[in-house]
């Protein structure tokens, strides 16, 4: 994996004739060291219709410098972004157009942009002589990659631009309020917030190439199918009309459940270089939100037409379940774990703890790389590029042009309806698998209930946000009961490689029995915690 360099910083820009002032003083700085003056050339690497500048994202070819390479930036929050850094190649690096892959799809990388930048940088240095920060003065020159060689020339018949610019960025524990003060100070010389995010966005407004002329970092054709896009926002089926309009009383049943999939599909995308990158919670956040959006295509038929979400549905779930090997490995883990270190050590007979980590990173091994060979794979590419066409194209049915309370309240309690039933058959069922498989249906029921409700909270409002809560909390239940069973069948594997070993089982045993006990006590409790989340009251107020 690439190296990778968190980068927080807030740039400015500066007339010709502007002076920085001496920040010797300002918080915690001491003294400003000269650090010398260095010449950069990069060339900035896109789709033909800037699906990276889009997102915020930048990939670069830089030389010069003291990290000369590949440079992949990838937006964490507002100031904050990830670096990730490769040797020189004549072409992009494949562990940085992975991280990508989501963005790009099947599309090509070019060159669309050329800068040459002459550096002068200063650090900041606190009394110990410790550095917290650096500042960059650039005098930069951007042109179209197409032809640009020298400082005047243009390229693709476009000419160039020229601009002065300052970086501020944390290379200590300065935090930032070290960054305020410093700022402060700037803008009180005369320097001003960077119009644009990036370099890149400001050179691609300023050579005339943004897309459609828009503004820096304007949606690109993925942003805007997750955001919305104006000719496909909302078709109805047959009719051929918006179903994005408003009605009289507020949005349309198709407005509400787009939104909402459209911020699964969001999710799924700005995760993939998380989850490739191994982030932790990565997997589990983008398994949530592919679960999520199945959920919606499920509960919400009378506005999705079922013909066209059910193959999407079929994808989306074999997705949840790749992503899940690796996310049921890790809480399995930390559940068996956590059980380990509950024990007193008179009951920790063996080499239990080294027996668990064997048995965890062989299967992490793995499932780590079947994962990685899923993401790069045909397979989720044509689900990507399915999921970005359904939200251009939306197969919205005629009752998605009807107001959004009546139709989502119609969903969510179709939707309880169905975990009522499976909730009363697991509660009547023989104890053992039949309950066992019976309460796990029971979850999923709950799972997709609370979704539902939670996807018509825009619509619903405080009483959808309650009944999602309510139900919360059956899967929840219903969850512990389950990875009890899970993890019983662990702990019967350990034992036995244990026992293979010549090392024992007991302790193994004893956390099953503890599972066991554990499993018993959530059928104990689900009468009482159903029928606290089953009141008809609750149902009576998600009626609009």
């Amino acid at each position: 994996m690439a190296d990778t360099v968190r980068e927080i910083e807030r740039k400015y820009e500066a007339d010709d004739d502007t002076r920085l002032p001496d920040l010797a003083g300002i918080d915690r700085v001491a003294a400003v060291a000269e650090a010398g003056t260095e010449d950069l050339d990069a060339v900035y690497y896109d789709t033909a219709d800037q699906r990276l500048a889009a997102a915020g994202i930048t990939l670069r070819r830089r030389t010069g410098g003291r990290d000369a390479g590949w440079h992949l930036k990838l937006p964490v929050a507002p100031g904050v972004r990830d670096e990730l850094r490769a040797p020189l190649s004549e072409t992009p690096p494949p562990e940085l157009t992975a991280l990508v892959r989501s963005r790009v799809l099947d599309g090509e990388l070019v060159a669309v942009v050329r800068l040459r930048t002459r550096r002068t940088v200063r650090v900041l240095k606190d009394a110990a002589g410790t550095p917290l920060a650096e500042v960059a003065e650039d005098v930069v020159h951007a042109w179209p990659a197409a032809g640009a060689v020298d400082a005047g020339t243009a390229g693709a018949g476009r000419p160039g631009a020229r601009w002065r610019e300052i970086e501020v960025e944390l290379v200590g524990d300065g935090g930032a309020g070290l960054l305020d003060e410093v700022g402060r100070a700037l803008t009180a010389a005369g320097v001003r917030p960077a119009s644009a995010a990036s370099k890149l966005a400001r050179a691609l407004a300023e050579t005339g190439q943004s897309r459609d002329g828009a503004a820096p970092h304007a949606a690109g054709p993925d942003e805007r199918l997750v955001h919305g896009s104006g000719k496909a926002a909302v078709k109805a089926k047959g009719k051929g009309k918006g179903a994005g309009k408003r009605g009289k009383k507020g949005p349309t049943a198709g407005d509400v459940v787009l939104r909402y999939a459209r911020e699964q599909v969001r999710v799924i995308i700005e995760l993939d270089p998380a989850v490739r990158r191994d982030l932790p919670d990565a997997v589990h956040r983008m398994r949530v939100a592919t679960r999520r959006l199945r959920s919606a295509f499920r509960s919400y038929t009378k506005v999705l037409d079922r013909a066209a979400t059910q193959p999407i549905g079929v994808e989306l779930k074999w997705l949840a379940a790749e992503l899940g090997v690796e996310r049921d490995r890790e809480v399995l883990t930390e559940r068996l774990r956590e059980g380990l270190a509950e024990l007193p050590g008179t009951l920790r007979l063996g080499p239990v703890d080294a027996r668990l980590r064997i048995w965890s990173e062989r299967h992490r091994a793995g499932a780590r790389d079947r994962l990685l060979d899923v993401l790069d794979g045909p397979r989720y590419l044509a689900l990507l590029k399915t999921l970005h066409a359904f939200l251009e194209e939306p197969p919205l049915r005629k009752a998605a042009e009807r107001p959004a309370p009546e139709v989502a309240a119609g969903a969510v309690l179709k939707d309880y309806r169905r975990l009522a039933r499976r909730t009363e058959a697991a509660l009547a069922a023989s104890a053992g698998r039949e309950r066992d498989e019976a309460l796990h249906g029971a979850r999923k029921a709950a799972k997709r209930t609370r979704y539902a409700a939670e996807a018509a909270r825009p619509a619903l409002g405080r009483p959808a946000k309650k009944f999602a809560k309510r139900t919360k909390r059956v899967q929840q239940l219903l969850g512990d009961h389950q990875d009890s069973v899970v993890a019983r069948g662990a702990l019967r594997e350990l034992a036995t490689q244990a026992q293979r070993a010549g090392e024992g089982g007991f302790t193994f045993g004893l956390l099953y029995g503890r599972e066991e006990a554990l499993a018993a006590d959530r059928e104990r409790a689900l009468p009482d915690v159903w029928r606290k989340a089953s009141r008809r009251k609750h149902r009576a107020a998600l009626r609009p």
